[in-house]
């Protein structure tokens, strides 16, 4: 008879996320008061505002495997939305916000169901044509857009910038964290499942009853909502609209490389991502000014990603650490290492039950 697998003890490593959850959340909630000038405060909002944009990238990317370059047109549509709701309508700043993604994400409905109908590079070309020609209607319609001119949202408050910087802060953390709460839901969910089942073969999840044409339109609205409301906030945060950067393929390409530099298959793949991106992109812009070293050096990282860490950051650290590590779990076992131990311990277990009949016999 074959012996199970011992038990692997994961109360460690179970403390050990949530020591860093917990520090984690510390740092990001006490920014405000340790950050040294405005500047850098404002460095904070926009490097969370890029979180949320490429964690709500990741509701679609991340469960279905579509890569979409072109969700900087939710980004535009949903700061450009709230922008024109409180000029033409009157409301308030942030029942416009809301609104404005609500009708983002009716808007969704019927892009996805066209844009879906095709994969891979042809689904990469459909998103970038969507934003190109979003583009092209917010410079044109220069009577309700403002047109090359822009477009200027109100402030939500009469405060001084460094105080509407921290309220911002704190309003990006909390659109963060319920963005990372519903991602979380969905991925341990029967809905999650499927969703990763289309990322991985979805021709067979098909055939195996999987309805994925329902699911990737539920994922990319979803993703969409979310990508909006990161715009609309930025809008109600910003103030001033232009549409060459609300619509900017490179706000699109800045999601995708956030989330594939995290990890797409991780919670937290897209925040560290965008960590890292912000930063540097910050840094960039603020030491060579207007020029365009930063593209160069976006372009670099974003080649070091897919040749060096296809899965992002976080798995790679944890697969330094698997191989570090001594005791292995069972899911970290391959098929013939599995194998082996099995037989050693079924060749001990037929060893001790000759060596007990011998010891019978004898008595």
């Amino acid at each position: 008879m074959i012996a199970p697998p011992a038990p692997v003890r994961r109360s460690s490593s179970k403390w050990v996320r949530i020591v860093l959850l917990v520090v984690g959340a510390a740092l990001v909630l006490s920014f405000p008061t340790i950050a040294p000038n405005p500047y850098i405060l404002s460095a904070g909002v926009v490097i969370l505002n890029y979180a949320v944009l490429s964690t709500g990238w990741n509701f679609m990317g991340g469960f279905t495997g579509y890569i979409s370059l072109g969700h900087a047109a939710y980004f535009g549509l949903g700061a450009y939305g709230t922008g024109l709701l409180i000029k033409y309508l009157a409301l308030p700043g942030f029942v416009a916000w809301i609104l404005a993604a609500v009708l983002v994400s009716i808007i969704a409905i019927p892009i996805g169901i066209a844009a879906l109908r095709v994969r891979g590079a042809s689904f990469v070309i459909v998103s970038i044509a969507f934003v190109l020609i979003m583009l092209l209607v917010f410079q044109s319609w220069r009577d309700v857009t403002g047109g090359s001119e822009g477009l200027n949202v109100p402030r939500p408050f009469d405060v001084l910038r460094p105080e509407h910087h921290r309220i911002f802060y704190y309003l990006f953390a909390g659109l963060l964290a319920f963005a990372l709460v519903v991602w979380w839901i969905i991925d341990r969910s029967k809905f999650g499942t499927a969703l990763k089942s289309v990322r991985e073969d979805e021709d067979k999840a098909q055939a195996l009853g999987v309805p994925t044409t329902r699911y990737k339109l539920i994922a990319y609205v979803l993703s969409a909502l979310f990508v909006s409301l990161g715009g609309g906030l930025y809008a109600l945060w910003f103030g001033d609209l232009d549409p060459i950067f609300q619509f900017s393929i490179l706000i699109g390409s800045y999601m995708v490389l956030m989330a594939l530099l995290g990890g797409v298959r991780n919670l937290f793949g897209p925040l560290l991502g965008a960590v890292v991106v912000g930063l540097a992109l910050e840094y960039f812009k603020l030491e060579f000014g207007d020029t365009q070293f930063h593209l160069i050096a976006t372009g670099i990282l974003l080649g070091i990603v897919v040749l060096f860490m296809p899965d992002g950051i976080i798995p790679a650290v944890k697969g330094l650490f698997t191989r570090s590590s001594n005791a292995a779990s069972i899911r970290e076992l391959t098929a013939g290492q599995l194998l082996e131990q099995n037989e050693k311990r079924a060749a001990d277990a037929s060893a001790r039950t000759a060596d007990a009949s011998t010891k019978e016999t004898s008595s």
